[in-house]
């Protein structure tokens, strides 16, 4: 069960890439108007990160490759729990989460796209919210110059900026500290995918206006970067 808000029960399917959820949970999008408005439709929390692992920081390191190849295996919700908290999962009872922000302000969002659906990712209860039940990975390969990873993959995860919330504090200087933030983000995902033996490769080639269009985003997010995990075809 995840805090701050009403949640439903779910079932994870095997193979379909998603989870399947029954009843509606009365949420809505926190993070600002959408045009055309996107309801949150349901809720739901993730398994618990695991705080251990068995590779060494150097040897994630050293094996960190961007792979653009992957099978169609789907991720387990525990793989994709894992990804989510390296890139922004809380780690202090006052909020501080895995990647460091100027002024602690987080103005980054998460989305994730996948065969079963499109959600936001809510760092404090460490649960998803689905925004749509349909995969919108087509889409986004073709608002990404076609790029055949963000297609193939079967999970997509997209950093997304809202500059507001850094340039109240920090003026124009905030954009800057955003963008290094999706940096940290990023590579945090990265050597998570590759302590979870799986592939990722970022991505920053992308119509951004197309983007936010196939994806809803709210007023005032700019997405800022794509990356894409899956298990790998081949081991090279």
């Amino acid at each position: 069960m995840s805090a701050g808000g009403r949640v439903t029960r779910r079932r994870f399917v095997r193979g379909a890439g998603w989870t399947t959820l029954t009843g509606m949970a009365t949420l809505s999008v926190g993070c600002g108007a959408v045009s055309p408005p996107l309801r949150v439709q349901r809720s739901f929390g993730l398994p618990t990160p695991r705080l251990g692992g068995s590779a060494a920081l150097e040897e994630v390191l050293a094996d960190r490759r961007s792979r653009r190849e992957f099978t169609s295996r789907a991720l387990t919700e525990q793989e994709i729990s894992q990804l989510l908290w390296a890139a922004q999962g809380v780690t202090a009872d006052w909020g501080g989460r895995t990647s460091p922000s100027a002024g602690a302000l987080y103005p980054l969002e998460l989305y994730v796209l996948t065969a079963g659906g499109y959600c936001h990712y809510v760092p404090r209860a460490h649960r998803l919210e689905v925004l749509a039940d349909r995969d919108l990975r087509e889409e986004a390969a073709a608002a990404g110059l076609g790029q055949s990873a963000l297609r193939d993959a079967p999970l997509v995860l997209v950093i997304s900026a809202v500059y507001a919330r850094s340039e109240k504090k920090y003026g124009a200087r905030g954009r800057r500290y955003a963008q290094l933030e999706a940096g940290h983000v990023a590579q945090n995902v990265l050597l998570q995918a590759v302590s979870l033996k799986l592939a990722a490769v970022p991505i920053g080639a992308f119509d951004d206006e197309r983007l936010i269009r196939t994806l809803h985003l709210p007023s005032g997010h700019a997405p800022l970067y794509l990356l894409t995990v899956g298990h790998p075809r081949t081991s090279a």
